[in-house]
Order: structure tokens, then C-alpha cells, then sequence
């Protein structure tokens, strides 16, 4: 902390730029923290906040509803297969912590008290809230925590660049899913399985391959475990389509949607169950199967307003199929970027890059400088106009997701400029 003792103070933004209080223009290759959708000061979004801010600002969902809570619930039920209703809440790790407790207690409400436990996945990231800690346990972040977090079965995810020896890539891959299996087969305690959807992004941006969470997904129909996903950094056209369980195939139980539901201009979060999670919930007061969470600005209308007209835009726009166009600059930058002499692995899906820093590309040795790597990059990427931030010794690119070609072309160009000029602080 002490590293850090001035900020610089946004005052405006405008499309992928923002601008400082001295004047300064910086590219936002972050999306404001993985949440932009169509930049900044879009004027559709900015209608529909002021339309709603009107009429109704905020009113409590505890024996009351509102009509944009209702509308968004109906169409996040059309566009997610195979899900039955929401459950709002207002930020990533509360979605999560809400999933969680749906899993868990599913199992009393049927009458099945003995399935009480959580497996995931190895260096998973859910949030920062402590059931979200719990489920996605990343040492760095959270070792301090570790004596207060619940325990959890934890299973390996295959990592392309970092195979362990003795293994092809396959067959690590089919390692992974038979000790998950095996676990299955011999304990019949474990209520769900969490994961994120598509791959891992806050631990290192891990792209899970071909069919991994397919197999995954298969397990827990066949084992009678909860399938939970979160989507919350990975749906809504991050990784290229809208959901990635809907790219996958996957039927999951409950689904966790966050960030760019709104488009990143209000805070918003969803936890979506299917019929059977639902129903289980459903009895007399007295059964005391209800759900007791709440929020206070569960379903805010104007939250929900932005959050609509931010998704009837996705269609309006036809954004997925200009992400997967867009994205492919990012290929033609592979080879750049992998010349740079630290660059050990460049890992990449949709609007989603992660430039893994190593000192020795033969060894694969990650950076470790004295300082920190994000400071950095943080500075060096000021001098060069854009806002970067890293994640241990990942470099990630995350821009808003209508950023142009033009655009993007710009951002990785500076990327590798900021790269070479953090050289000699990071070695």
C-alpha cells in the first residue's frame, strides 16, 4: 500500500477513453474493471437510467415488486436455456454467496442432509466475500483468511502452458476429470460443483479446453450434483458468445450473471435457478424452506431499466457476431507478443487476452519482481495511454467489448510497448 500514494482523478470518459483531471487520455484496456460493454457515455444507456430515475429510483422487492425487475427477470429467463427464475442481488460475490446457500440448502429442502459438500476447482476465483472466498481459494489473495474459510473438495484444471510432467496435454485433461469422477463415485456428501464458466479469468486466465466443462457438467447430472456456474465475468459475449453454458451445451442447476449485465454503468448481479432448484424452495411458511437472503437494492429499477436496454442492444447491434469478428486482431499479435523475450505464454478467448511474464521462457519461471508487477505496468501503461492492470505476472487485456478494430489494433500495439519499457524493472 505504501507504494501507492496518488491517484489520478477520472473526471469524464467517452467511449474507450477517459480523460483526467489534467487532461490526460487514457485507453481503458480493463473495461473498468472487466464490466464495459459499449464504452462509456453511451447515450442509449444514459437514456434509460434518466427515463427510469424519473419515475421510480428505488423501491423495496420484501412483498413488493417493480416493473424493470420484472421485464429484466422475463427476458434473462428467454435468452438463458433451460433456467426458471432470478434471484437479484447487487455484485458479483453476493451472486455467488447466493448460489452457494441455493446448493446447499436444495438438498435440506428435499430431505437429503447429508450433502453438505462443495467441490471446485483449483485456483477458481468467485469474489471476495467469504462463502466466495471458500469456493474459489486463490493463496495469494485470500491465505490470510484461510483458517475462516469453510473447506472444500478441490480438483485440478488443466493448464496448457504448465503441464506436469509425465503427461501430454490429453492426458492431463483426462486426469483432471477421473479424479473428479472417482471422488464422485465414492462419497455421496457433495452438493454441488462450482466453477467458473468457460475458464478462469482473476486466476490467471486458465481457457478450459475443448469439452473439459461439458465432462464436468455430465458428472454432476449422473452423480446427482448441483451444477453451479458463474458467469459473471465470463457471459454476455466476454468469451465470445452470450453464455459460454450455452456455447457448451451445459444444463446448469443455478447460474451466476454479474458485471456486464448492465453494461457496466450500475451495479447489478443475478443468480438464475432451473425449475427443479426452484420448485424445491416452494411450501407453507411453516415448512421453512424460503430462502432467507435479501438485499437492499434487490432489483433497483433503475439498475434493472439499464441492464434491459443494455441487453436489447446486444441484439439490436448484433454484438456477438462482432466480438468474434473483432476478436481475431487479437491473433494476428501473437507472434509480436511472444517475441518479447518475457512473454512465457499468450492465453486468449473472445475479448479476453492474458500475456503470462516469465524470466526464462525454457523454465517457465514467472516474474517476481520487488516491486509490484501491477504498479508497474499500471505507470508504464500511462506513458503509453492506456490502463492496464496486471494479476500476479498476467498482463490482462480486457476491453470494453464494441471496441473497433481500429482500436484494439491501437491498445495491443501499445501493449507490447508497455511490455518492452517494463522490461528492465521486472527482470
Amino acid at each position: 500500500m505504501k507504494e501507492w500514494s496518488l491517484f489520478d482523478e477520472i473526471t469524464s470518459a467517452k467511449g474507450v477513453w477517459l480523460r483526467d483531471s489534467k487532461g490526460n487520455k487514457t485507453l481503458d484496456a480493463v473495461a473498468s474493471m472487466w464490466c464495459n460493454v459499449w464504452g462509456h457515455s453511451n447515450q442509449e444507456l444514459i437514456n434509460a437510467i434518466t427515463n427510469q430515475s424519473k419515475k421510480l429510483q428505488h423501491s423495496s422487492m420484501f412483498n413488493l415488486t417493480n416493473e424493470p425487475a420484472e421485464k429484466l427477470a422475463e427476458y434473462l429467463v428467454k435468452i438463458s436455456p433451460k433456467m426458471h427464475k432470478v434471484f437479484y442481488s447487487d455484485n458479483g460475490s453476493s451472486a455467488m454467496e447466493i448460489a452457494i446457500k441455493m446448493a446447499l440448502q436444495y438438498w435440506k429442502n428435499i430431505g437429503e442432509k447429508n450433502k453438505t459438500k462443495i467441490a471446485t476447482l483449483e485456483n477458481g476465483y468467485h469474489g471476495d466475500t467469504f462463502g466466495a472466498m471458500s469456493v474459489g481459494y486463490v493463496p495469494e489473495f485470500f491465505g490470510k483468511f484461510k483458517k475462516q474459510l469453510f473447506t472444500t473438495l478441490q480438483f485440478p484444471v488443466p493448464n496448457k502452458y504448465r503441464v506436469p510432467k509425465g503427461f501430454t496435454f490429453l492426458d492431463y485433461q483426462n486426469h483432471c476429470l477421473e479424479k473428479i469422477e472417482n471422488e464422485f463415485a465414492k462419497r455421496n456428501n457433495i452438493a454441488a460443483f462450482i466453477m467458473e464458466s468457460g475458464a478462469q479469468v482473476a486466476g490467471g486466465v486458465i481457457i478450459y479446453p475443448k469439452g473439459f466443462q461439458n465432462k464436468i457438467n455430465k458428472l454432476c447430472k449422473e452423480y446427482d450434483v448441483i451444477f453451479v456456474l458463474d458467469e459473471i465475468a465470463t457471459g454476455f459475449g466476454r468469451l465470445g458468445s452470450m453464455f459460454q453454458f450455452q456455447e457448451q451445451k451445459n444444463t446448469p442447476d443455478i447460474v451466476a450473471y454479474g458485471k456486464m449485465l448492465t453494461g457496466g454503468y450500475l451495479t447489478m448481479a443475478a443468480t438464475l435457478t432451473s425449475k427443479k432448484v426452484y420448485d424445491s424452495f416452494l411450501g407453507e411458511f411453516n415448512d421453512w424452506k424460503h430462502l432467507f437472503h435479501g438485499h437492499t437494492y434487490t432489483g433497483n429499477p433503475i439498475a434493472a431499466a439499464v441492464a434491459l436496454e443494455n441487453l436489447k442492444m446486444y441484439k439490436k447491434y448484433k454484438l456477438i457476431e462482432k466480438i468474434q469478428s473483432t476478436s481475431k486482431i487479437f491473433e494476428k499479435y501473437y507472434q509480436k507478443i511472444l517475441e518479447i523475450d518475457i512473454v512465457g505464454d499468450i492465453r486468449h478467448k473472445g475479448m479476453l487476452m492474458g500475456i503470462e511474464l516469465v524470466t526464462d521462457k525454457k523454465k517457465k519461471t514467472p516474474i517476481h519482481p520487488k516491486k509490484s508487477i501491477n504498479k508497474i505496468f499500471f505507470e508504464e501503461g500511462k506513458r503509453h495511454g492506456i490502463y492496464l492492470r496486471t494479476l500476479g505476472n498476467i498482463v490482462m487485456i480486457v476491453p470494453p467489448l464494441a471496441i473497433t478494430k481500429k482500436e484494439l489494433e491501437l491498445l495491443l500495439e501499445k501493449t507490447i510497448l508497455t511490455i518492452k519499457a517494463a522490461r528492465a524493472q521486472v527482470i
